[in-house]
């Protein structure tokens, strides 16, 4: 069989159509939800009731609350990630002793189920019985609400987020450090530039597409951030760190309010997309400097 056999367009279309009907069919369908008044418990008749449910979101103080919340959990933590990671991924670029053990160790986190690693961080943050203030209490310092306090609370999530995906972060950029051309750092060596020009005339620039796709990967990543909210602090203290997704989750599985939580869902969807093309076109300028 050629490329040019119209012979495989029998073979293309039936899987094109079936991945394009399991991928619309539930937007659609949740996008008509969205218009309609729909309880399960207790199960009431679908009414229709055009935008009310965006309107009653948008009017919703809690639903603002958790819009800033995610933003913060995800700017936040995506920003300390990208310097961490591109400190580590300079660090393992370079040819030093036990480098190979060192990049297995750092990756290590990111293969953890993050359920597991919020059961972990909410034991060793534990306010009474963990042992991070079991060992501040036998230092003499005292007990810290690392999951009952609002402030405490998101930078322990913050923390665990770092921990846990600053992995993906050197991965990514490893590779890129990696296929960057010897000849230019050979240059500049020649030039007498300092490791720092280095860096910032050299590597930071080739280094900014890259960049940009790992951060913006996260930052989507972390807007839908669920598990580890939910089992360390069930968005508490309050809702202080209620989330976007677990605040869909609480009205959907626990109220039923299917047409509420599906016009949640799609106003969800249009947060993450609007703040995308302004990060984008922020972006934009630059990208096109250094191609």
């Amino acid at each position: 069989m050629t490329r040019d056999d119209p012979v495989k367009h029998l073979f293309l279309w039936p899987a094109f159509l079936v991945v394009l009907a399991v991928a619309i069919f539930p937007l659609i369908y949740s996008l008509a939800n969205s218009m309609m008044s729909l309880r399960l418990v207790p199960p009431m008749p679908a009414r229709f009731v055009g935008v009310d449910n965006y309107t009653d979101l948008l009017t919703n103080p809690r639903f603002w609350h958790t819009v800033r919340t995610t933003a913060f959990i995800a700017i936040t933590s995506v920003a300390l990630q990208f310097v961490i990671g591109f400190a580590l991924a300079l660090a393992l670029a370079k040819r030093v002793r036990g480098v190979n053990f060192f990049r297995t160790t750092f990756l290590m986190p990111m293969l953890v189920a993050p359920v597991a690693v919020a059961l972990v961080a909410r034991q060793i943050l534990n306010p009474t019985m963990g042992p991070l203030n079991q060992v501040a209490t036998f230092l003499g310092f005292p007990n810290l609400p690392y999951l009952t306090d609002a402030n405490w609370a998101l930078g322990s999530l913050i923390a665990v987020e770092i921990w846990q995906w600053t992995p993906f972060v050197v991965l990514l950029l490893l590779a890129g450090l990696q296929g960057l051309p010897d000849d230019v750092y050979e240059a500049a060596e020649v030039e007498n530039a300092s490791p720092w020009q280095q860096f910032w005339g050299i590597t930071f620039p080739m280094m900014l597409p890259i960049s940009a796709a790992v951060i913006f990967i996260r930052v989507v990543e972390s807007f839908k951030i669920i598990d580890t909210v939910f089992v360390m602090t069930g968005g508490g203290p309050g809702i202080a760190t209620e989330t976007l997704t677990l605040f869909a989750y609480q009205e959907g599985f626990k109220k039923f309010n299917l047409g509420y939580t599906s016009a949640l869902s799609f106003l969800f969807l249009g947060v993450v997309l609007i703040l995308s093309l302004v990060y984008l076109a922020l972006l934009k300028p630059y990208l096109e400097k250094y191609k």
